[in-house]
């Protein structure tokens, strides 16, 4: 049985948003279901995802091809994954170099996003009550626990990378929690990006069937979350949200071995270590160009006709 939801109009708009979710899931600390939040798409992606169970699939074929087409909310979901797609491969070497070169200015750009992004997320509870902000500080909780996990050393089997991949994209689709992060604690980071660099097809293939696996399962859990207790889910993928604006801080050194614990710093102090110029302006530049772009789509998005239809 398929849920309800509202249908984006598929085009370049929603390509470019799948494209920006491809850039973040690449970056250690950024996540793409913040993207799909900030975005306006999390909800109809989840929900899209659940009705791709194996089981509604035949009561989808019986309705032909254009009906089993409407159903799986197809359009949708073929032009967000091709631009993830396009951008994973297009990015992999410009977020090495971003993150090499201009790692406070990229990590700005993004806590401004994720900010000012919160401020209109907290809009989707009518009125907040007391189980809404326990739900919030759960999520902050959640978020920070995972921030400073130490990640594990070493290059993945094919049956350990299938595995990384269905537990990195449940974090993935989750708001605030970094989905490149957890392939970094789990020691398939660099293996991955450089498989998509190189075009390793076995290596893309195996990691790919552990996306789908983990992602057909979590997102029943999600949907259902969503139908049931719609506000409650978002007061904690808000929580979520506000602790990844800490994740995300621009002036901190990454750890040199396993064993090791990101430091986060002042400005000042982060030169001093030696890492690079703190370059507060251009820092500060870049955030508010971030949390700029977030109130000017939300703008745009609001001032246009809505083309979307309620449908089952």
């Amino acid at each position: 049985m398929t849920q309800e939801f509202t249908r984006t109009k598929p085009g370049p708009v929603l390509f470019f948003k799948g494209m920006a979710m491809g850039v973040a899931d690449s970056v250690p600390g950024v996540s793409g279901g913040t993207i799909a939040v900030m975005a306006g798409i999390y909800e109809e992606l989840v929900h899209s995802l659940r009705n791709l169970d194996p089981r509604n699939l035949p009561g989808y074929c019986r309705r032909g091809p254009a009906g089993f087409w409407l159903a799986i909310n197809g359009s949708f979901l073929l032009v967000l994954l091709l631009g993830i797609v396009s951008s994973l491969y297009l990015s992999a070497s410009t977020v090495l170099y971003l993150l090499d070169t201009h790692y406070p200015q990229l990590m700005a750009f993004f806590c401004g996003l994720v900010f000012a992004s919160t401020w209109f997320l907290r809009r989707q509870i009518e009125r907040w009550q007391f189980t809404h902000i326990v739900l919030l500080l759960l999520g902050v909780g959640v978020t920070l626990v995972t921030a400073v996990l130490n990640p594990i050393s070493g290059e993945g089997s094919y049956p350990y990378l299938f595995f990384c991949g269905a537990l990195a994209i449940c974090a993935m689709i989750l708001p605030g929690i970094s989905g490149a992060f957890i392939l970094i604690l789990l020691g398939v980071y660099d293996q991955v990006l450089n498989a998509l660099r190189s075009l390793e097809i076995l290596t893309i293939v195996v990691f790919a069937a552990g996306c789908a696996s983990g992602l057909l399962s979590f997102s029943h859990l999600l949907s259902w979350t969503f139908r049931y207790h719609r506000e409650h889910t978002y007061a904690f993928l808000t929580g979520m949200l506000l602790a990844s604006v800490v994740v995300l801080w621009p002036w901190k050194l990454q750890p040199e071995d396993a064993a090791g614990q990101v430091q986060y710093l002042s400005p000042r102090a982060y030169e001093v270590a030696g890492t690079a110029p703190a370059d507060i302006p251009l820092t500060a530049l870049l955030f508010i160009l971030g949390f700029a772009l977030v109130l000017i789509f939300e703008r745009i998005s609001r001032s246009q006709p809505d083309p979307a239809n309620d449908v089952k």
